[in-house]
């Protein structure tokens, strides 16, 4: 939100809501469904708080504006406050009249007030999408006018109000991520929803309306002074992007007194470092390393300090954050095993460090090429097992470990010009003119690794044998196909050809050749 600040229990609870989210991938069980609901009612509280501090707001406005003498151009930013008070109002109610709906659609609520519908994933996604319903359309336009009305009619060239409902193609978060491309506002936020998570989604926005409503009535408050408010309680307050960080991402927070003077800025320091201070908020970045262990949830909580000197006095404060353990994945043809000696691609991601995510890969049993899109690497193994080492931006994210299978051997088939020899029955001795030898590889290994299945035999003999002896000069042959009707000229009924591969080769990914192993390879063909 590019204008807008949220309180702490705005932040935690949607942080919350964001975790809940994410978890929908995972076939979720009622136990979580029953937690959005909990998520739900705990955002509710929050707009109910917010809609009451906001409420103190105007009426400090409205306070300093008549000890101010009511002053024309303070009398004019008291009717600008109303007139944002009045169309947050319609916003929130306008969004609340979307729960009723969902919650109507679904089934309603049984005689003890449980929703029916909880566990209905359809309804809501087709009451809003666009390619049924299309309710969607109309509150995104909603949102967005409302985000528009605000900064127009707050005016502050210094602050603006982003559009609140973004499509895909326009949201930071999702115009890199191909699995979301081209999507529209309502399809992100509402399919597969289910009604609880629906119903936070509404209350979110519900919250993040009332966070721009306390913005713009925070810059008009200090238009007329009602922002230099005194306070006899005074602590740090950490107002973080997230409070839930994946190792490997980026910590970033607002370190601000909450009684801090917008006239003065005091002296921060953050773990005992001095740190820059903007417009009475202390600058603090830093990344996050791994923890050495994880809750049940996959967060570790972690502590850094605060302090900060106004006037003569000295604040500390110790400040909470938790690092997520981030979930390496890994794409490619075979997920668990990788092939000896061969160049399997992998496509690997860490979904939580978003866009910050900048790989780097060490292995272990192998070596690697790095591809030239994010993410994507080829691992060479020469090892029965291997680790993948996985970082972005120099910091360790996790291992990933592969088993390594040895390449299957090709199958040798000999054919009788288009179609395979009858090994068990023999061949026509009249119809045999062009043999022809080919190595074909395992059916799985070629669909994963088709690079490294190219398989040529390179040297093979051709005996015709009457009993134990041979009838003529064998055929030494260096290609796959050979004309034989010279030696054959000299065959009889009961005569056998005997077909003997010597070597055959396999090409890899890199281009280059190695000899198959593959032992004696001899085919008795009788002459009928």
């Amino acid at each position: 939100m590019a204008g807008g600040k949220e309180t702490p229990r705005q932040k935690m609870i949607g942080m919350m809501y964001l975790v809940l989210t994410a978890l929908l991938a995972l076939n979720v069980s009622v136990t979580v469904l029953d937690k959005f609901i909990d998520i739900n009612n705990s955002l509710e509280v929050s707009v109910d708080a917010a809609r009451e501090q906001n409420g103190n707001t105007l009426r400090r406005i409205e306070n300093a504006v008549e000890e101010s003498g009511n002053r024309p151009d303070d009398v004019k930013i008291l009717e600008t406050a109303k007139a944002i008070r009045e169309k947050t109002r319609d916003m929130v109610k306008e969004l609340g009249t979307y729960k009723d709906t969902f919650i109507e659609i679904t089934g309603g609520r049984d005689e003890t007030g449980n929703i029916v519908g909880k566990t209905d994933y359809d309804k809501v996604g087709n009451y809003m999408m666009p390619e049924n319903q299309n309710n969607g359309i109309k509150l995104q336009k909603s949102l967005n006018a409302y985000a528009t009305f605000i900064d127009e009619t707050v005016g502050d060239s210094a602050v603006s109000f982003a559009p609140l409902a973004l499509d895909a193609n326009d949201n930071p978060r999702f115009k890199d991520d191909p699995n979301q491309k081209g999507k529209d506002w309502a399809t992100l936020e509402f399919m597969g929803a289910p009604t609880p998570a629906a119903l936070a989604t509404i209350s979110d926005y519900q919250n993040k309306v009332m966070a721009y409503e306390a913005r713009a009535l925070d810059l008009l408050a200090r238009k007329v002074g009602a922002g230099d408010l005194k306070f006899d309680l005074i602590q740090l307050v950490a107002l973080p992007e997230s409070k839930v960080v994946a190792a490997g991402a980026k910590y970033k927070a607002d370190l601000i007194v909450a009684a801090s003077s917008s006239a003065e800025d005091p002296e921060m320091t953050f773990n005992g470092k001095e740190i820059d201070v903007v417009g009475g908020a202390g600058q603090i970045e830093f990344t996050a390393t791994p923890a050495g262990s994880y809750g049940e949830e996959g967060t570790a909580r972690k502590t850094y300090e605060a302090t900060a000197k106004l006037k003569d006095s000295v604040y500390r404060q110790e400040i909470e954050y938790f690092v997520a353990e981030p979930v390496i994945q890994v794409q490619s043809a075979a997920l668990s095993q990788l092939y000896l000696n061969c160049g399997n691609e992998l496509n690997v991601s860490v979904p939580a460090l978003g866009s910050s995510y900048n790989p780097s890969f060490s292995v272990s049993g192998g070596s690697s090429i790095q591809g030239k899109e994010r993410g994507l690497v080829t691992i060479i193994p020469n090892a029965p097992k291997v680790t993948l080492g996985v970082s972005s931006n120099g910091n360790k994210i996790g291992n990933k470990v592969f088993s390594v299978r040895r390449i299957p051997k090709p199958d040798v088939q000999v054919y009788n010009g288009s179609k395979p020899v009858n090994l068990k029955q023999g061949e026509k001795a009249t119809a045999m003119r062009v043999l022809r030898v080919q190595a074909i590889p395992d059916e799985n290994f070629k669909a994963q690794l088709p690079k490294d299945a190219q398989y040529r035999v390179t040297r093979w003999t051709i005996t015709l044998a009457r009993g134990p002896r041979p009838v003529g000069q064998p055929i030494k042959a260096t290609s796959e196909t050979v004309n034989i009707s010279q030696l054959m000229s000299n065959a009889r009924p009961g005569d056998r050809l005997v077909v003997q591969v010597d070597q055959v080769l396999r090409r890899n990914f890199r281009g280059n050749t190695e000899e198959v192993n593959l032992g004696e390879q001899v085919f008795p063909i009788s002459l009928n």
